[in-house]
């Protein structure tokens, strides 16, 4: 899949195969201009992805080849065992949990999955929890504070599922109750935005210690799309609305929202999916020894701390 502002790119690449093959059926040497050009491409495209305006971004992010929950686990991971439902009789496949090592370190590692077809996103409900997948994923949370081991979590969702029957089952007090727990943790907690973090979909996996976002994913309280349909009444201006948002990594660093960004491959963690996992991978290992370090205490104070001060605000004298 090409995003439109790739065509440039696409456009030499084209350039580069004609010349190969003119140069194969005449027997000319073009070496030289085909060097040239791939040249060309590669300068180009490293300066396109060093500039990418927030609306690329977005794309970027929801790229439907972009490596999603278990890509990550299966390629971080060792020992993976996955845990399975609520303890109420439901177990959402939008949210998957379970125990593994990273580097023989033992981590209780969760994250929303989305699919890579149609039948997978059905399976997986497009990345789109209801509430027995956030009471499945506090399951897991309170059984790692027991027994003493880190969480990890792998986040990816346009939000929450908004449907009928996500409401019915309680929705908005299944997630303010993850936000309740996770603050409550006495375990290190690392949270990572691999993709899209919309809304309290995001956050009720995200109260973390430390939160860290890819280079081209984005981070929100609504999506692009949602806050222009809200502020002027058309959704086609989710351009506008994602720069308004200050959605990526630059802007949440600035405002203490995000611990850091990690880098992705030239093109998109969809380009290389190893070098992204060994990223993310150094990322977790090198957060996990500084968080070793804290007290259970601090642990809590020091994320209760970090969300409280989330936000400007301005006083007034009346």
């Amino acid at each position: 899949m090409i995003l439109d502002f790739e065509k440039p790119i696409m456009e030499i690449q084209e350039k580069i195969e004609e010349l190969k093959k003119i140069s194969l059926e005449s027997g000319m040497d073009l070496n030289k201009e085909i060097e040239t050009f791939e040249q060309q491409a590669d300068d180009y495209r490293k300066e396109l992805y060093a500039n990418l305006a927030p609306s690329q971004k977005m794309q970027i992010a929801r790229h439907p080849e972009r490596p999603n929950f278990l890509d990550y686990v299966n390629l971080m991971c060792e020992d993976f065992v996955e845990l399975h439902g609520d303890r109420e009789g439901l177990d959402d496949r939008a949210i998957i949990g379970g125990l593994a090592k990273i580097d023989d370190r033992p981590v209780m590692i969760v994250g929303t999955m989305k699919g890579k077809s149609t039948k997978e996103n059905l399976e997986y409900n497009f990345g789109m929890p209801q509430p027995e997948g956030y009471r499945k994923a506090l399951r897991l949370f309170k059984h790692a504070n027991k027994f003493n081991i880190p969480i990890v979590t792998i986040i990816d969702t346009p939000g929450a599922y908004p449907g009928i029957s996500a409401e019915e089952k309680g929705q908005g007090s299944a997630i303010a109750v993850n936000l309740r727990e996770m603050a409550k943790l006495e375990v290190p907690v690392i949270a990572i935005i691999s993709g899209e973090g919309c809304s309290g979909g995001a956050l009720g996996l995200a109260v973390a210690n430390k939160v860290y976002l890819l280079e081209h994913a984005y981070y929100t309280v609504i999506s692009p799309e949602g806050c222009a349909s809200i502020l002027w009444r058309d959704a086609t201006k989710n351009n506008e609305a994602a720069e308004a948002l200050k959605i990526t990594a630059p802007d949440l660093m600035k405002h203490n929202i995000i611990d850091g960004a990690i880098k992705e491959p030239v093109g998109g963690a969809h380009s290389n999916y190893e070098f992204m996992a060994e990223e993310m991978k150094r990322t977790i290992l090198s957060a996990l020894d500084e968080l070793d370090k804290v007290s259970k205490s601090d642990l809590k104070s020091q994320r209760y701390e970090k969300f409280r001060k989330m936000g400007a605000f301005l006083e007034y004298d009346v």
